[in-house]
C-alpha cells in the first residue's frame, strides 16, 4: 500500500513539477536572451545576428529531426510553416533583435511583454467585443507605459532612439498576428520540428536581405563577444528554452504557463541595470509593474474569452 501511495505521489511530482521546472528556465532564460541580443548588437549588424542565430538554431533541429526520419510537413502546411517563419523570426525576432541596439535590453523587453495588448486591439477590429476586464488592462497597460516614457521623453528628440522604439513596437504586432494566426491554424504538425524549419526558412530571408542590401560583415571580421552571444542565443534561447516553452504549454493550464511573460522583462531589466549600467529608477520600476499588471488582465480576460467560446462550441 505505501508503495502505491509512494508511486503515485511521485508520478503526480513529475507530472506536475517538470511541466513547473521548464515554465521557470523559460521565465529566466528568455529574459537573459535580451541582454545576449544587446551585447551582440554592438560589435555587429543586428540582422546578421539574427540570420546566423536562426540559421545554426534551425540547422540543429532539422539536423535532429532527419536523423530521427521524422516526416516532412506536407501541402497546407508549408504555407502555414512559411508565414509564422516570416511572421515570428524574420519580423517580430528581426525587429526585436535590431531594437535593443538603440533602446535598452529593458525597455526592449518591457515593449516585448505588450503582445497581448495588440491581440486585443485586433481582435476589437475584428469585430469581436472587448469585456471590461479588457478595457481595464488596457488603460493601466498604457498607464504604465506613458509612466515609463515619461523619463525617456528628452530620447526621443534622438533619431536612432525613436527608430528603436517603432522597430520594437512592431515586432510585437507581427508576434501578435502570428500567435492569431497559430491559434486559427491549430498545429498539425509536430512543433519542434516546425519551430526548427521556421528558423531555417527565417534565416535563409534574412540573409538575402542582408547580402542584397550589403549591410553584413564579414564572418572574420565578427568579435568573440558578439560570437558568445550568438552561441548563447542559439542554445539557450533558439534551442533549450523554446523546448521547455513548448513543454510548458502542452503540460500546464494556460494561466499558468502565460507567467513567463511578466518574470522576462523584470529579468531583462535588472540585468541590464546590473550588466550594462542602463537606467533603473522609480518611472521604470512603478511603470513597469503597472504595466505588467495591466497585461495580466488583458491575458486573464483573453484565456475566459476563450474558455467561454469553447464553452459554447
Amino acid at each position: 500500500m505505501r508503495t502505491k501511495i509512494k508511486n503515485a505521489v511521485s508520478s503526480k511530482i513529475d507530472t506536475i513539477g517538470l511541466p513547473i521546472l521548464a515554465l521557470c528556465w523559460v521565465s529566466f532564460f528568455w529574459g537573459t536572451t535580451w541582454i545576449a541580443s544587446k551585447e551582440g548588437v554592438k560589435h555587429m549588424p543586428a540582422l546578421q545576428l539574427v540570420a546566423i542565430r536562426q540559421f545554426l538554431g534551425g540547422f540543429l533541429y532539422i539536423s535532429y529531426f532527419l536523423f530521427k526520419k521524422a516526416p516532412w510537413p506536407k501541402g497546407k502546411q508549408w504555407k502555414t510553416i512559411i508565414i509564422l517563419s516570416i511572421l515570428n523570426f524574420v519580423l517580430s525576432n528581426g525587429l526585436s533583435t535590431w531594437g535593443v541596439k538603440y533602446i535598452s535590453s529593458g525597455l526592449g523587453a518591457i515593449i516585448g511583454a505588450c503582445v497581448p495588448l495588440w491581440i486585443v486591439i485586433i481582435t476589437f477590429f475584428r469585430g469581436e467585443r472587448l469585456s471590461r476586464v479588457s478595457v481595464v488592462g488596457l488603460i493601466i497597460s498604457f498607464s504604465g507605459v506613458c509612466v515609463i516614457f515619461y523619463d525617456h521623453l528628452s530620447d526621443f528628440l534622438i533619431p536612432s532612439f525613436r527608430f528603436g522604439i517603432i522597430i520594437s513596437i512592431i515586432s510585437t504586432l507581427t508576434w501578435a498576428f502570428g500567435t492569431l494566426y497559430t491559434r486559427k491554424k491549430a498545429a498539425t504538425f509536430n512543433p519542434y520540428f516546425s519551430l526548427g524549419l521556421q528558423m531555417f526558412i527565417s534565416s535563409i530571408l534574412v540573409f538575402a536581405y542582408t547580402g542584397a542590401t550589403g549591410i553584413s560583415v564579414k564572418l572574420s571580421e565578427i568579435p568573440a563577444a558578439s560570437w558568445w552571444s550568438i552561441a548563447y542565443l542559439v542554445v539557450f534561447g533558439s534551442i533549450l528554452t523554446f523546448i521547455a516553452f513548448i513543454y510548458a504549454l502542452q503540460n500546464l493550464p494556460a494561466e499558468i504557463s502565460t507567467v513567463y511573460s511578466y518574470i522576462n522583462p523584470i529579468i531583462a531589466v535588472l540585468l541590464g541595470a546590473f550588466i550594462f549600467g542602463e537606467t533603473l529608477n522609480a518611472a521604470i520600476a512603478i511603470g513597469g509593474s503597472v504595466t505588467l499588471f495591466g497585461l495580466y488582465l488583458v491575458n486573464y480576460s483573453l484565456r475566459r474569452t476563450r474558455k467561454n467560446s469553447v464553452k459554447t462550441e
